[in-house]
Order: C-alpha cells, then sequence, then structure tokens
C-alpha cells in the first residue's frame, strides 16, 4: 500500500522517448500529503540522442562536426581600439609612366595632372640628372662664388663644380625625404620615391630662372631678387600641390609637410643672393 500510495498520480509505465511536460507552478512531484520542501522549477531535460539545434539541418551539420579535428570552427574578433585613419593602400596609377621631356614641361605647365599621374612611379632619373646640373650652374648664381671659380685654375675649378652637383644632389634627397616624412605622419599615403623625386625636380626647376638670370645679372641685381622670389612662392605652391596630390592631404597639411624644405631653399639658395 505505501508503494501504491507513494506511486499515486503517476505513470508507473515505462519512460517513453518523449519530452516530459513541464510541472505546474509550484509543484515538485513531492508526495502528496507531506510538506513541499523547496520552491523550484526544473528545466526540461533533453531526451537522449536529440541535436541542440532543431529545424535546421545546415546547424545539425555543423554542430555535429564543428572543433572536430579537420571541422575547426572559424571566428572573428573585432577590435574596438582599430585606428579609422590606418593606413590604406593608394588606388591604381592614373596611366603610364611619363617620358622625361613630358614629365619636366608638366610640371611647369600641367603639374596637379602631372603629379597625380606620377603618384606611384619613381623618376630617380631625371630627378638625379636635373638636380645635378642645376648644381654645376648654382656656382655661378652666387657673386662670391662665382669670382673664386672663374679666377681659379682649370685643375681645381672642375672638381669644386662637381664637389656642388653632388652636394645640391644630396641635399635634394635629404629635404625631399624629411618632406615625404612629414607628409605621412600628417596623415599622407603616398610612396617615398615619387615624392622624393619630384620635390628634387621642383626644387631645381623653380629656381632655373633666377639662376639664368643670376648668371649675367649677378646675385644682387634688384631683377634676380624680384625674381628669385617669385620663383620660391611658385616652389611653394608647387611642393604643396605635389604633396597633396601624392598623399591624398588637404593642402594645410600638405603646405605644413612642405614647410621645412621651403625655409631650407630660403636659406640655403635665396638668401644667399637676396
Amino acid at each position: 500500500m505505501a508503494g501504491f500510495r507513494n506511486g499515486r498520480g503517476r505513470d508507473n509505465r515505462p519512460p517513453q522517448q518523449h519530452r516530459p511536460q513541464q510541472a505546474p507552478y509550484g509543484y515538485d512531484g513531492a508526495p502528496q500529503g507531506h510538506p513541499q520542501q523547496q520552491w523550484r522549477q526544473q528545466p526540461p531535460q533533453q531526451p537522449y540522442g536529440e541535436p541542440e539545434y532543431f529545424g535546421d539541418p545546415h546547424a545539425q551539420h555543423h554542430a555535429a562536426t564543428a572543433n572536430n579535428p579537420g571541422h575547426t570552427q572559424m571566428f572573428s574578433v573585432d577590435d574596438p581600439y582599430g585606428r579609422p585613419d590606418a593606413y590604406q593602400a593608394p588606388p591604381a596609377p592614373v596611366g603610364p609612366r611619363l617620358p622625361w621631356k613630358a614629365l619636366l614641361s608638366g610640371i611647369v605647365l600641367r603639374p596637379a595632372d602631372t603629379f597625380l599621374r606620377m603618384r606611384d612611379h619613381a623618376v630617380w632619373g631625371p630627378a638625379l640628372i636635373v638636380t645635378f646640373l642645376y648644381g654645376l650652374l648654382a656656382v655661378f648664381g652666387f657673386d662670391q662664388a662665382r669670382e673664386e671659380v672663374l679666377n681659379a685654375t682649370i685643375s681645381s675649378t672642375i672638381p669644386y663644380v662637381l664637389m656642388t652637383g653632388v652636394g645640391f644632389v644630396v641635399a635634394g634627397l635629404i629635404l625631399g625625404a624629411v618632406t615625404h616624412t612629414l607628409a605621412r605622419q600628417l596623415g599622407g599615403d603616398g610612396a617615398w620615391q615619387p615624392t622624393v623625386g619630384l620635390s628634387m625636380l621642383i626644387m631645381s626647376l623653380t629656381d632655373a630662372p633666377r639662376l639664368l638670370f643670376a648668371l649675367f645679372l649677378g646675385g644682387d641685381n634688384g631683377l634676380v631678387q624680384i625674381i628669385g622670389w617669385l620663383t620660391w612662392g611658385a616652389a611653394g605652391a608647387l611642393f604643396t600641390l605635389m604633396v597633396g596630390r601624392s598623399h591624398d592631404l588637404p593642402w594645410p597639411k600638405a603646405l605644413s609637410a612642405s614647410a621645412i624644405q621651403l625655409v631650407a631653399l630660403l636659406s640655403l639658395i635665396k638668401l644667399g643672393t637676396l
């Protein structure tokens, strides 16, 4: 009788493979007539062999194979501290490399299109040759240096002129590298070879008119001084445009990146004759 009484209200048949129904709230299956010891609600138990995912065969297959040998589950982690201004690869070049004649004329006549087209092309050949030739003639643009060279013997003049040309090439490389470094620190994304090479060409080509008049009129001539200031301003505009096109920077940042090079050119070249 005790066993029959304890089993009252339950099905004594063997358990079926189906989900048990949830007991009413507050009922924990305690025998009738005994005080309830604890208020709790048991979660439904999952029958043996029933998959964790329902209704999605792909999810079932994924659950059966995930994290097994040969089926490692892949996941990604979002970086909340990712930089939105991280470096991105520059776009593809606008066109093929310009030949040296079109490059030199384009810097003077079509600077915006030329700098955009050459932003991913190195220009070492024209830059080194033009800067070296400019350095050879720059000696004669300074009154005192020109007198020393003209009064010296040829054996001593040639090494002096050659060393001046090499010095201008080295100075152009250093100043161009400084401009490129500042442009990258300000958020630019351009390559260093085009930036350095184009900066050397701008330095040489913009000072060529002043140097041409200085060879015949002297560096202290008033016209030479006016031309020198005008060409220095043109150099600043071309530097700003080149850095902006090569590094995708607005003109204030491009001008800031070119400031050191402009000041150096003013002190090394222009102030020596102005």
